[in-house]
């Protein structure tokens, strides 16, 4: 669609000229205009015999509105009147609504009283912009009217979106159902609707200067959107941009520090106990093969490696620095690791913006600019890179190699995620500490391990993004490729900053982060356990083929309880056809139950199990398998883990690859059973319904926004 972008610069360019932080009535109608934007007709009246002409000249019936930049509320202020249809009713109209704004707030500016078409009844929403201090301009869409700072039921995109995302967008709200008709209503235009959402974000995006826009409430029928209300805000003052690498010179410099040759260890000690020490111990421990040069003016060797005065000093090349020096030395240092062609510095030590030393931090990205060199950290615990038996870090060693990326922005959480994927036996390519994110961030990670050929699922623990643009666009080209999961701390924060447009007001952060998260095809986790789970389960489950999900159980209460989680995930339980439902009921009991879930019943020897998994195992219709096993003496936790193993292992030699994850509720012996499986590829919970549907879930909501379904 084409714009007119010359009539909007002419708008904005008298607002600036003017001094003006607002548009008029006028002014914003104008620029609806030459955006495909639709409004009813209006005019602005300064008086009452104004107002009077104006409405004569609409017809009658119409609406009367307040007309001031300093009354975002004009139902709360009394400034809105409705289905006024004579010329004295307008008069007075006129009156009532300039003597209740004056009572309402006497300081407001008041510009006079918009006079406007009277419209059918519509379903109200509200489309609107607003500029994200972490994601920059974003698009909004929800219901609207008196109520919709009540109701926050709103959804956001980047902006500008396309057609594709601005449709999905009418779907993610809580009444969307409303939009489709309700108790007779007529369904509105869905197509005009997400064309006037694209329209809104092309125009905030083409106008950075436009800082808010609210059209509210916005009249969508079957014919159409109509905007009845625009209210738009400028800020002349462009953000600073932030600091951006090129891709190439991203992967460049996180490919030598990922998976150095040669490391120096800044700080390197002799004496237990100290984080030099423990960082030298791991490095060689861990089985690292690469150089390891250790840096200490007062040493001549250290755990038998030649030791340096400084970097400079050092006589071959050198990856990446580990700086384990207090923080008042570290930018002097950095200036001499640039000197040395250094690609990254690995900041171990605190004391810098965590403890509200933001100059000195500022003073070492200074200097790491200055100098080309990347900054990971600082205030971290270090990094993990398997492939190449790394372990950059003052934490224990870890060597359990594997397919599955992590980070975290906190040290407690990077404890959680060694802690985790050691005791589960789960495989890494590499866990990474960020800390305060001086530099390096979650988005230079992804573009690493976009590439990695050892790295095939990413898991990330957010607390803030520096750049939440750059992260939503990497991540939404990595996620087509691998999955991405991440937990964003801080969930239940709601922005504080004061706003003066209903958007800017409902742009809580999280509700932000979780739409950016969604349009980026990232799964997100709710808890650090999801995370670390999903993490491990998207490792293993293959990539489902269809949507087909079946139950199968030893119980009815458990295939109840599934069902359920089922539901709560997503995930569709498949329609028997008669055929199929036949096949079942030739393996279980008369008083067993076919359909979906599949009730054996608690009875049953493990032939009934070995039959009927075998049976969904085989019939290419079934799509992804859920087991619900109910502890019996007749078929045992282990001998239920055998024979699901067994049955598994012969469909994968056949070519047969489905997902399938298993609930085992019972004694403690069914967490035996569990570690079993969970060695076999399968993935098995105890005591729970509801984890193993969740990480199916998972990599069904990746399959589906990654296209593979």
């Amino acid at each position: 669609m084409s714009y007119d972008k010359t009539s909007v610069q002419a708008v904005l360019e008298q607002v600036r000229s003017d001094g003006r932080a607002a548009l008029s009535a006028g002014e914003g109608q104008q620029i609806c205009e030459a955006y495909g934007i639709a409004t009813p007709q209006q005019a602005l009246a300064s008086s009452a015999a104004d107002a009077t002409q104006v409405a004569e000249r609409l017809g009658f019936p119409v609406v009367l509105k307040v007309a001031s930049n300093d009354i975002l509320h004009k139902t709360d202020a009394g400034g809105v009147l409705t289905g006024l249809d004579s010329a004295e009713q307008v008069a007075k109209g006129y009156d009532t609504i300039m003597e209740n704004a004056r009572a309402y707030d006497a300081d407001a500016h008041v510009t006079g009283v918009l006079v406007q078409q009277l419209l059918p009844r519509a379903q109200e929403v509200i489309v609107g912009a607003t500029t994200d201090p972490v994601f920059g301009k974003l698009v909004a869409f929800g219901l609207g009217g008196v109520l919709v700072e009540v109701l926050k039921d709103i959804t956001f995109r980047l902006a500008p979106t396309n057609a594709k995302h601005a449709a999905a967008m009418l779907d993610e709200i809580s009444g969307a159902p409303l939009l489709d008709g309700f108790r007779g209503a007529d369904p509105v235009n869905r197509p005009a609707l997400a064309q006037l959402i694209e329209n809104v974000s092309h125009l905030v995006s083409d106008f950075p200067e436009i800082s808010e826009l609210d059209l509210n409430p916005v009249f969508a029928t079957s014919d159409g959107a109509v905007a009845v209300d625009v209210r738009i805000l400028t800020d002349f003052e462009p953000a600073p941009t932030r600091y951006r690498p090129s891709e190439e010179e991203i992967l460049a410099a996180m490919q030598r520090i990922m998976q150095p040759d040669a490391v120096a260890v800044i700080g390197a000690s002799s004496e237990d106990g100290k984080i030099g020490n423990s960082v030298m111990k791991n490095l060689i421990d861990g089985g690292y093969a690469g150089e390891i040069y250790p840096i200490n003016p007062r040493a001549e060797e250290i755990l038998g490696k030649q030791c340096f005065k400084s970097v400079l000093d050092v006589p071959g090349e050198v990856d990446i620095a580990i700086f384990c020096i207090p923080a008042r030395f570290v930018a002097d240092v950095i200036a001499e690791v640039g000197q040395k062609n250094v690609a990254g510095a690995i900041l171990i030590p605190s004391g810098f913006a965590e403890v509200g030393e933001h100059e000195l931090q500022d003073e070492i990205v200074r200097v790491a600019r200055e100098s080309n060199v990347r900054l990971m950290g600082p205030n971290i615990y270090g990094f993990y890179y398997t492939p190449k038996n790394l372990c950059a870090t003052f934490c224990t060693p870890y060597d359990e190699v594997g397919k599955v990326a992590l980070s975290s922005q906190s040290g407690g959480v990077g404890m959680a995620i060694i802690g985790f994927s050691r005791s589960n036996n789960m495989g890494v390519s590499a866990i990474v500490g960020l800390g305060n994110k001086s530099d390096i961030d979650e988005d230079d990670l992804l573009t690493f391990f976009e590439q990695d050929p050892n790295t095939e699922v990413i898991a990330m623990h957010i607390e803030d993004l520096k750049d939440g643009r750059a992260f939503a666009e990497v991540a939404e080209r990595v996620s087509k490729k691998k999955p991405v999961v991440v937990l964003k701390a801080g969930r239940t924060a709601v922005g504080a900053r004061a706003a003066n447009s209903h958007t800017g007001a409902l742009a809580g952060d999280d509700r932000v982060y979780d739409a950016v998260f969604r349009q980026s095809g990232v799964i997100r986790a709710m808890t650090l356990n999801d995370m670390l789970e999903f993490a491990r389960g998207l490792a293993v489950l293959p990539t489902p083929k269809g949507e087909n999900v079946v139950i199968l159980t030893g119980a009815g209460g458990s295939g109840v309880l599934l069902s359920d989680a089922c539901v709560d995930n997503g995930l569709a339980l498949m329609q028997f056809p008669d055929d199929l439902d036949a096949a079942f009921k030739e393996f279980i009991p008369p008083f067993g139950a076919s359909g979906n879930p599949v009730d054996i019943t608690g009875g049953e020897p493990p032939a009934t199990y070995k039959n009927t998994i075998e049976l969904a195992l085989n019939d290419d219709r079934i799509h992804s398998l859920i087991l619900g096993y109910w502890h019996t003496i007749i078929t045992p936790p282990m001998v239920f883990a055998e024979l699901l193993s067994e049955a598994v292992e012969a469909a994968r030699a056949r070519g047969i690859e489905k997902p399938v994850v298993a609930s085992l509720v019972g004694d403690v012996e069914v967490e035996d059973a569990c570690r079993y499986l969970m060695k076999h590829e399968i993935l098995a919970y105890a005591y729970t319904a509801e984890k193993p549907v969740a990480v199916l879930g998972a990599k069904y909501r990746w399959a589906r926004s990654a296209g593979l379904l």
